[in-house]
């Protein structure tokens, strides 16, 4: 993977509980790691129809892998175009190298 296709600044966050000043428990955003990412959107070609399983998946990040960081599907990862969760982990080609992320677009709720 090229750094020229590796263009999108990509946040890892983990979402917590934190106290706030008061004494009460709000969910807080702790940014683990910032890498550049290959991101990729759902479109109708081979290689979306091959991952049919994971069919909420609206998006495909390519990254390094951090050195002392390990990606769960627990952690969000946010960029230019918004939050996604993580879907499913996996290294890709099995060498250690770059981390291949399914991801699903969160959306705002409006009340």
């Amino acid at each position: 993977m090229s750094f020229g296709k590796m263009n999108t600044l990509v946040d890892i966050i983990q979402t917590a509980p934190v106290k706030d000043a008061e004494g009460f428990v709000v969910s807080g955003d702790t940014i683990l790691a910032t890498a550049r990412a290959y991101r990729e959107e759902k479109h109708g070609n081979e290689s979306w129809a091959n991952r049919a399983a994971f069919s909420t998946a609206s998006a495909l990040f390519r990254f390094r892998k951090q050195p002392a960081l390990t990606i769960t599907t627990d952690m969000t990862l946010v960029c230019d175009t918004g939050r996604y969760r993580i879907l499913s982990v996996e290294d890709v080609r099995g060498r250690g190298l770059y981390i291949e992320a399914l991801a699903e677009k969160l959306e705002p709720s409006v009340r």
